[in-house]
């Protein structure tokens, strides 16, 4: 068994071939990365793993790995990776055992809790890690896959929102309905590749940053996804 501790954390590859995915993505990861907006992205990491960029997370698909587009019940959609060493670990909001929690993860364990009196999970095991919740069926997805360390926001634009868009677009039009939890702008910016005549939940606040997590128009705090997605897969078993 590898040893968590010596796994890396950054990214080595700018191959795809590298990034391990769930059989039922894999026809979609590969038309990506076949076409144009994919040669594109791969040239761009190769070029800045070239120039010595440290960027995270190590597995950007890992996503993908962990959650099979026919177990998807919900999807969480976040903005980038976490742009600070050792946190980014592939699922949207989510850090390996034993991390500090994140600001924005701890306000997202704080709504679970005033919203359904879910104490926050143990520290350090399982910390802030989601794995739990990818098992489960929640895809743990950011608009953007990749960052660099200290640049928020560095990687957006270079052909990451091609590939979530189809994601989204692939689940969007699947045969249930989901709950989609879209989290801050650039979140709610993939509402239009949700058909409104799918039967999907569709559930828009701020993003969980301590920035917006408490304002206007819709504060993340107090906002009642977590009930709300409870009470919509309750209805709909299967």
């Amino acid at each position: 068994m590898n040893d968590p501790q010596s796994a890396p954390t950054q990214l080595q590859s700018a191959d795809p071939a590298d990034w391990p995915v769930a059989p039922g993505w894999q026809p979609l990861v590969q038309e990506f990365f076949a076409g144009a907006a994919g040669r594109k992205l791969q040239g761009f990491l190769q070029t800045r793993l070239d120039a010595g960029a440290v960027i995270f997370p190590p597995q950007p698909l890992r996503a993908l790995e962990l959650t099979s587009p026919e177990d998807v019940r919900v999807v969480i959609l976040g903005q980038d990776p976490y742009h600070g060493r050792g946190q980014a670990e592939g699922l949207a909001f989510s850090v390996a055992p034993g991390v500090a929690l994140p600001p924005s993860l701890r306000n997202i364990f704080k709504e679970l809790q005033r919203d359904l009196g879910t104490p926050p999970p143990a520290f350090p095991q399982p910390g802030g890690s989601l794995v739990p919740w990818a098992a489960k069926g929640v895809l743990l997805l950011n608009t953007t896959l990749t960052v660099e360390e200290a640049q928020p926001a560095s990687h957006a634009g270079k052909g990451w929102e091609v590939l979530t868009d189809a994601v989204i677009r692939h689940v969007a039009h699947g045969t249930r309905p989901v709950v989609f939890m879209l989290w801050g702008a650039h979140a709610q910016g993939k509402r239009a590749v949700i058909p409104a005549d799918r039967g999907h939940l569709v559930l828009c606040a701020n993003h969980p940053s301590p920035l917006s997590a408490l304002r206007p128009p819709v504060p993340f705090i107090g906002c009642g996804h977590f009930g709300q997605a409870r009470a919509f897969r309750a209805s709909h078993r299967g």
